[in-house]
């Protein structure tokens, strides 16, 4: 009897098979990374018997994390980067530990949860029962299995805050608005209220919050007067817009004079002068209006006062050496916005890592490509950590292969990609963030070494219980039942 495809769809600790945010089709899994997988399950049954642990154990341990990012570099090869993790580590914890550990402020600043018992809520819809509907799709998917009932609490602030603050290092988060309509999947006010949970009785700064934008919908002057509220009422840090994203699937450009430049000029007025806007990975249905990159240098340079932060990057898939004659898309196409706008690294342009760093950190070449490209041409100072999760749960796997990763000194020489130091990912990691987001580093290590979050981490550890779970859709099906069933707009 063949059971193969079960076992391969076990649980590994660094998770490699297919998910989207909502955003995106996933595509399946290559050839090479289930050869990975394949090889990963045979590594961890072998290790957890040299241990004489059973797999659930070995799997919760610092050596189940070390044996999958080993398995990739053995099937891939190590041309243009690798996992820097040495062969003990797959059996002896401290090795494990000095290659995936570490004590970083990790600043997310692209994370997302809903609100089960919304409007929105599975309950509430009309199509609950319908095979294609959202609430079907979210049950089908591992969380809505987490043992919750009802099972959509699986979605909860509670899963949101367990997967980011105990199941992972993560230090402060930005929990990021998603798209309006029909109905938000969580309200500002609900967002406001996962912030001060985080905050707890000492008032820790854990999280940020975005204000949404939709300048492209109409009518067009009350989207910006809204903009004052957003502010005033709820002490929002930052704007979140898609600009591939709009009514009848129209995107626009932040260069619009009718659309994208007075949002910008609104955003100054108001002094809240940090944009994040969706670049990259293109939403089925849309138009390619809005899409790319080619905006960001032009209104970089209009507005040098103005803070922007490029959601994704601009990655859209597979990702290679910048070539400014190929450059159209992907996170080429922020590269070259920025030097035909005379844009030179370190300036008022971010790029951010989330589903970005998901995606390539399953192929050490294309991974290296991505963040020697953004890291050489945006900036050693301007890349932020992101990971889009909850959709992909716990961030803790991207974490540990970011800590490990390094490029090739083949790829440093040949493109003049920096070497990636411990001070670089650092960086990277959280420093770079406090920038734009305006965190006083030392306050903040003041006020969480003993807040609430802290005491329930101390606690955790003793006894951890990681899900190892990926909350998006896994297929194409589940991806295109996703978009019917939320109405045709993305996650």
């Amino acid at each position: 009897m063949r059971k193969s495809a079960p076992e391969i769809e076990l649980r590994l600790p660094i998770k490699l098979g297919p998910t989207s945010n909502g955003e995106f089709a996933p595509a399946p899994p290559t050839r090479k990374i289930r050869s990975v997988m394949q090889r990963a399950v045979q590594c961890v049954d072998e290790n957890a018997r040299r241990l004489g642990q059973s797999r659930r154990e070995f799997l919760r341990s610092s050596c189940g994390a070390a044996t999958v990012l080993l398995c990739i570099n053995e099937v891939t090869g190590c041309a243009g980067g690798r996992f820097g993790v040495e062969p003990e580590a797959a059996l002896d914890a401290d090795a494990a530990a000095a290659s995936l550990g570490g004590n970083e402020f990790i600043f997310d600043v692209q994370t997302h949860h809903v609100n089960p018992r919304g409007e929105w809520a599975p309950e509430r819809r009309e199509d609950y029962f319908e095979p294609d509907s959202l609430p079907q799709l979210l049950r089908s998917w591992p969380q809505g299995s987490c043992g919750e009932m009802p099972w959509s609490e699986c979605y909860s602030v509670d899963h949101y805050l367990k997967e980011i603050f105990l199941d992972s290092d993560t230090s402060m988060a930005v929990l990021s608005a998603l798209p309006p309509l029909p109905t938000p999947p969580l309200l500002i006010e609900e967002a406001a209220e996962t912030r001060r949970l985080a905050e707890g009785m000492r008032g820790s700064p854990r999280i940020q919050i975005h204000g949404m934008v939709v300048p492209n919908v109409a009518p067009r002057q009350a989207q910006l007067d809204g903009m004052q509220q957003l502010v005033e009422s709820w002490d929002v840090k930052a704007w979140k817009t898609y600009t591939q994203w709009g009514p009848e699937r129209r995107g626009w450009w932040l260069d619009d004079p009718q659309i994208g430049l007075p949002f910008i000029e609104r955003a100054r007025q108001l002094g809240v002068k940090l944009i994040c806007t969706h670049k990259g990975l293109p939403i089925p249905g849309s138009a390619d209006t809005g899409r790319n990159c080619r905006d960001i240098g032009v209104v970089a340079k209009m507005f040098p006062d103005v803070t922007f932060i490029v959601y994704h990057s601009g990655y859209e898939g597979r990702e290679g050496a910048y070539d400014p004659k190929d450059a159209s898309a992907g996170t080429n196409s922020l590269i070259r916005s920025l030097h035909e706008n005379g844009i030179p690294p370190n300036r008022n342009v971010y790029a951010e890592l989330g589903t970005t760093w998901r995606e390539v950190m399953r192929d050490p070449t294309q991974a290296a490509h991505v963040l020697g490209k953004l890291l050489k041409y945006v900036g050693e100072d301007r890349v932020l950590w992101g990971t889009d999760s909850i959709w992909y749960g716990s961030p803790q796997d991207q974490i540990q292969a970011f800590r490990s990763f390094e490029i090739s000194e083949a790829f440093q020489q040949r493109y003049g990609y920096p070497a990636l130091t411990p001070e670089l990912k650092a960086k990277v990691l959280g420093l770079n963030a406090a920038v734009p987001y305006g965190v006083d580093l030392a306050r903040f290590g003041q006020q969480t070494q003993t807040d609430e979050i802290s005491g329930l981490r101390s606690a955790y550890a003793e006894q951890p219980f990681p899900s190892f779970r990926t909350y998006g859709p896994k297929t194409r099906r589940e991806f295109f039942q996703f978009l019917r069933g939320n109405g045709g707009f993305p996650g």
